[in-house]
């Protein structure tokens, strides 16, 4: 059985398409109730005959999903591209995708 933590709680948390992983949250979400609000990464095994020519066997691989589907797809990455991505959120590339103070109002509304 794997986890899930947001830092400062840990509760079990099952995806069946990834089993056994302990995945990780953003800190402003809560667990107690699971709020299911988020994007869910894991460390995932290394990659072992991807289908991609360019991800060797032994390339360490991180899983993404989405905790609102616990048996929903997960993703799989090279460390590579997420620290790329990462990077990319840093710097504000993304920014505009982010909700808006009024969505976020809206969002915490609706799990309450």
């Amino acid at each position: 059985m794997g986890t899930i933590s947001n830092g400062r709680t840990t509760k079990a948390y099952e995806n069946p398409n990834a089993p056994g992983l302990d995945w990780r949250k953003a800190g402003r979400t809560d667990l107690d109730p699971i709020l299911k609000d988020c994007v869910i990464l894991a460390a995932a095994p290394d990659a072992e005959d991807h289908p991609h020519p360019h991800v060797p066997d032994g390339t360490r691989m991180v899983a993404l999903s989405d905790d609102k589907d616990p048996a929903g797809p997960v993703l799989y990455f090279t460390r590579a591209e997420i620290r790329k991505f990462i990077e990319g959120v840093k710097a504000g590339e993304f920014d505009d995708l982010m909700a808006t103070d009024e969505e976020m109002r809206q969002a915490a509304a609706v799990t309450a």
